[in-house]
């Protein structure tokens, strides 16, 4: 006994339970710690019996421990008869009876979690056998046994394969060589591609085996459906027979009927069948179900003798004393907490009375109490609220200030970038000073403006200058003097001095213009090629940012892949994909089983479909000689009356 609990002991220190426990802690364990340690081993088994045992009935208890316990197939020390000691030692929590079980438990606890997750799916449902004839039930039912037996399959298959030494650096290389292969293929395409473009109507031809793929997957779904059709044809036909079957049993049943009388007694019928299934059946079946489960009850409980009630009356004993000591000591360690808590009431309310007077001595005022307190309270509470409030106001114009601040900044950068650029432009192109010199015109112009409106201003003073010249005409006229002797110059040494300012001002203006137009050309395709470089910089700054994103997600992808947890490789793209081909191909592999049992099976159904139409004609065929020969004997009948009725006669 000491080394079986010796070794319960360090199987609960070790993964996953870590009770440290020693052989006087875990001996000194009482009744209810023991039920609630023999739970959490349970529960580890299978997590459906993760439960706090307090929370539920001790009946309860046992039956679902004793239901798992039969799960895992666990036999009880002793004999038959000692089933019943076995039974009530759960339930009070005995030693001997915890203590085997737990060591049996714990030394086999991996091989019980596979048969306790088996148990969920084998162990079989039993419907009676007055449920069976139902269709619907019996087809459902066939359909729960085939996916039982399915899944044995599918666990026999992946035990295989854990136990067929396949390694994931192997899984990985084949992977590796796939890949490759797929590589491979892919320029082996590439390459035939090439060859073919060299033939002659090569699309065309294309497109024919294009058509022919199509037309051939087409055929095959138009089989397949074909296939689908000639079963729910099968089953139509089935049905139509017991339909038909149904009918001539009706009609044996309304011969010689009136349709009242056929309506009445269908009426009593559906009320008879109804009240049976509504009131008469529920209540025997429940009534049934109740004396099942007493007499169940009665059995499993042995016979108790005068020995039994003693040691029952025993431990009902010693339970009430238990439970008194419990509860007086709780009595006491309640009256003990309650009187602490008076003390600290009590010195709670001297502490409030000494800083009440203080708070009146310093300030001469009185500690606001009850309503007064409160309306102080929520005073504080809306001023508080409001200050919060023009704090984030002031936070956000700060904000904003310091992003229209950073944004003049990065504008006087980038302004004087572009000027930068523009006069290394200039530079290149061989007309340097051209942005100055467009400057100094649009000043030039401005200016020009502005002698504008002193000329606008100074009319009336040009129309003052008029009147001397026309003075000086008037006197010419009437002869007071000659014009030579007002000119300095002669009229024709001005003439020739004013034609050759002209050529000059006319050879001067073309040359400005012609040289205005070459400059204005250039600078709007500098200005284009600016736009152009722009555009070419926010693409490449997008696409930098894509590749960075791309490289993030990679190196995340990277991360993952090697990460040592399970959980974080499971996360990894190559890991999903890896699964869901792995889901695709035996996806596949279970489709081709099917098309060959399909197949296989083709045949001999078409055999059988061919005689249910061999005898569905044959039973036709009877049924019309069944009319035929009832036809005659009428016909004979009517014969042999009229014979007699002339014979009377």
């Amino acid at each position: 006994m000491s080394d079986q609990i010796k070794s319960i002991v360090e199987k609960l220190n070790k993964e996953p339970f870590k009770k440290n426990y020693n052989l006087i802690t875990f001996d000194s364990l009482e009744s209810i710690q023991l039920l609630q340690l023999l739970n959490d081993v349970l529960g580890e088994i299978d997590p459906k019996h993760v439960v706090d045992i307090r929370e539920e009935m001790p009946e309860q208890t046992a039956k679902r421990m004793l239901s798992l316990l039969g799960i895992l197939k666990y036999k009880p020390p002793g004999s038959i008869t000692d089933l019943s000691t076995f039974r009530q030692g759960l339930v009070i929590g005995s030693k001997p009876v915890i203590h085997p079980v737990l060591h049996w438990l714990l030394q086999r606890t991996n091989e019980l979690k596979k048969r306790a997750y088996l148990a969920r799916f084998l162990i079989k449902l039993e419907v009676p056998a007055e449920f069976l004839q139902d269709d619907t039930v019996a087809d459902t039912n066939k359909q729960y046994e085939d996916l039982m037996e399915a899944f044995k399959n599918l666990h026999k298959e992946c035990e295989q394969l854990k136990t067929s030494g396949f390694s994931t650096a192997e899984i990985r290389r084949d992977i590796t060589a796939m890949e490759e292969e797929k590589d491979q293929l892919i320029k082996r395409v590439e390459r035939l591609k090439k060859r073919v473009e060299t033939v002659q109507n090569h699309q065309r031809m294309l497109e024919i085996a294009r058509q022919l793929r199509v037309e051939k997957e087409r055929e095959e779904s138009l089989a397949q459906q074909k296939q689908e059709q000639k079963n729910q044809l099968f089953h139509a036909e089935q049905r139509l027979q017991r339909v038909q079957l149904q009918l001539k049993d009706m009609q044996h049943a309304v011969v010689d009927s009136k349709p009242e009388s056929l309506m009445k007694r269908l009426e009593e019928e559906i009320k008879f069948n109804s009240y049976l299934c509504s009131e008469k059946f529920p209540r025997e079946l429940e009534s049934k179900k109740q004396s099942l489960y007493f007499l169940q009850k009665v059995v499993s409980e042995p016979a108790m003798g005068q020995s039994d009630l003693n040691e029952l009356e025993t431990k009902v004993c010693c339970l009430k004393t238990q439970l008194a000591s419990i509860i007086s000591r709780k009595k006491e360690a309640k009256a003990e907490e309650l009187q602490a808590a008076k003390e600290e009431m009590s010195n709670m309310e001297r502490q409030m009375l000494q800083k009440a007077n203080q708070a009146r001595e310093l300030d001469g005022t009185e500690v606001l109490k009850g309503d007064e307190f409160k309306r102080y309270v929520n005073k504080l509470r809306s001023k508080n609220t409001f200050y919060k409030k023009k704090r984030q106001e002031i936070a956000e114009i700060t904000a904003e200030y310091g992003i229209l601040q950073r944004t003049e900044e990065l504008l006087k950068q980038r302004h004087e970038a572009i000027q930068q650029q523009l006069q290394a432009i200039e530079d290149k192109k061989g007309i340097s000073g051209y942005s100055y010199t467009q400057e100094e015109l649009e000043r030039v112009s401005a200016a020009k403006s502005e002698m504008d409106e002193m000329k606008g201003r100074t009319l009336d003073n040009m129309s003052e200058m008029v009147i001397f010249p026309n003075l000086t005409i008037v006197f010419l006229q009437a002869g007071f003097f000659h014009l030579h002797d007002l000119l300095p110059f002669s009229h024709q040494e001005l003439t020739q001095e004013c034609d050759e300012k002209k050529v000059q001002y006319d050879s001067c203006a073309a040359g400005l213009e012609s040289n205005r137009s070459t400059l204005e050309q250039e600078v709007k395709g500098l200005r284009e090629e600016c736009i152009q470089e722009e555009s070419c910089y926010h693409h490449t700054n997008c696409m930098k940012k894509n590749l960075e994103i791309q490289l993030q997600r990679a190196k995340d992808e990277m991360k993952t892949y090697v990460s040592p947890d399970p959980q974080d490789r499971r996360k990894a793209i190559r890991e999903q994909y890896t699964r869901m081909i792995l889901e695709q191909e035996n996806l596949g592999k279970k489709l081709r089983e099917k098309q060959k049992a399909v197949r296989e099976s083709h045949g001999p159904n078409m055999k059988q479909a061919k005689m249910w139409r061999d005898f569905e004609q044959l039973m036709e065929c009877k049924r019309e000689c069944f009319l035929k020969q009832q036809n005659q004997t009428s016909v004979g009948q009517v014969i042999q009356e009229g014979g007699e009725d002339r014979l009377i006669l």
